[in-house]
């Protein structure tokens, strides 16, 4: 089952001091992830090509409307699955980001940190655990290096 995209507030006290289009850019996570991979060069036809060959195609069409945050409603679990195999991260990056965009939900697991320590955390979830291992590596010798 689908869930629409939340209702933040839009017109009931008159006194909400953001405008719609800003409150619609703090909830598109989902869509964020897909404009980022496009800009880094992942073209949506390689997106959509991905999703089908793992076996969850999801249109070039519908990857361009999730993109500019002109999707309604959540994806189905499907949509999801394959969103994922297009931006090869793992389902539960792409499950939190809908759940954020569409249902408003707010992660308490890194509450108290800024959206670079998040954006770090989910490129890293999304890495084999050599990639994670080689990584922590690097900043434990970072940090020994500012103690000395």
């Amino acid at each position: 089952m689908e869930a629409p995209a939340p209702d933040l507030g839009r017109g009931n006290t008159g006194h909400d001091p953001l405008p719609e289009a800003a409150r619609d850019m703090d909830r598109d996570n989902l869509s964020r992830l897909i404009r980022d991979a496009n800009y880094m060069g992942l073209s949506y036809q390689e997106m959509a090509d991905r999703s089908e060959a793992a076996g969850y195609p999801v249109s070039k069409p519908y990857l361009q409307k999730l993109a500019t945050n002109a999707v309604a409603t959540a994806p189905s679990p499907d949509r999801l699955e394959g969103i994922a195999a297009a931006l090869r991260k793992p389902v539960a990056v792409i499950q939190r980001a809908a759940a954020i965009q569409y249902l408003n939900y707010q992660a308490t697991e890194l509450s108290g940190y800024d959206d670079d320590v998040r954006v770090i955390v989910a490129h890293l979830a999304g890495m084999d655990p050599r990639e994670r291992k080689r990584w922590r590596r690097m900043l434990e010798a970072a940090d020994r290096i500012d103690e000395e």
